[in-house]
């Protein structure tokens, strides 16, 4: 009996191969626009600019750091450059594997954040773009805990604005816990917001670079199709049926909607999300 093809991590390390190779770097998260012409060109700018961002939230180090959700490892290894002391937590095998090999000096925990094996005592937890994968109550209690006393929670990521209520999510682009149930879970918990940022419009032209791509690789995809339809309509069945076998059909209908559409653009993200920075204490 055959697996079951695993698109994720086919998705993630072709994605990450094509990021290494415009950029110089495995780094999946938005850019900083702030001053740059939205083009592919100056991806990694853009991207340099988000961190330097994201690290000017810090706290006074070194620190003793938990990133949790680490992508690929290239936030952390930036962190320990800068003499911090890191452990990554990372559920896909696929990006542990990265993190150990970008990061090699941090220790790498393969598994859900809820499972966390680790024994706390650090003066801050990291969510760069993760905290929305994870129930936010759920987050914030298991962060607290695992903190020293004076320790401090750094949030940045996507949340759905007050526009999101209501509608259906293939309308919508990006994603996030709403941001008012946030507001109440941090009122609820007597949590204090030291700092806090909205940077959703210099985030959100990545948006529009990201759908231009995936756009040239639909028109690709597209003059395939034609040709094989024309002349090789027996290889073109038995593609279409391969690929049948492998997705549902709703995997189908929104890989056609992000490669031969335009409905994620900038002014969506804007509309249905707010890009916001957190740094929390106790």
């Amino acid at each position: 009996m055959g697996h079951k093809v695993d698109t994720r991590a086919i998705g993630l390390d072709a994605g990450l191969s094509f990021m290494r190779w415009l950029t110089g770097a495995e780094n999946l998260h938005y850019g900083l626009w702030d001053g740059l012409p939205v083009a592919a060109e100056n991806l990694g700018a853009a991207q340099a600019a988000y961190t330097e961002k994201l690290f000017s939230y810090l706290p006074q180090g070194p620190l003793r750091i938990l990133d949790i959700g680490g992508g690929a490892g290239e936030t952390a290894r930036k962190l320990i450059a800068l003499g911090h002391d890191l452990e990554i937590v990372v559920p896909s095998p696929f990006l542990a594997s990265r993190c150990r090999q970008n990061a090699p000096e941090a220790r790498v925990h393969q598994c859900m954040f809820e499972d966390f094996p680790g024994a706390g005592g650090f003066d801050l937890c990291l969510f760069s773009e993760s905290f929305q994968y994870i129930p936010h109550e759920l987050a914030l209690k298991e962060a607290f805990g695992l903190l020293k006393p004076g320790g401090k929670v750094l949030i940045a990521d996507c949340f759905r604005s007050e526009h999101y209520r209501g509608v259906q999510r293939s309308q919508t682009v990006g994603g996030g816990h709403r941001l008012s149930a946030m507001r109440e879970t941090l009122a609820t918990l007597g949590l204090t917001v030291e700092a806090e940022e909205d940077i959703t419009e210099s985030v959100a032209p990545s948006i529009d670079l990201e759908q231009g791509l995936f756009n040239v690789i639909g028109h690709a995809v597209c003059r395939v199709d034609e040709e094989l339809k024309v002349k090789r309509r027996k290889t073109r069945w038995a593609l279409a049926f391969a690929i049948r076998r492998m997705m549902s059909e709703r995997r189908l209908f929104r890989l056609n909607e992000r490669l031969n559409e335009q409905k994620r653009t900038a002014e969506v993200f804007c509309h249905f999300n707010r890009y916001m920075i957190f740094r929390l204490s106790k």
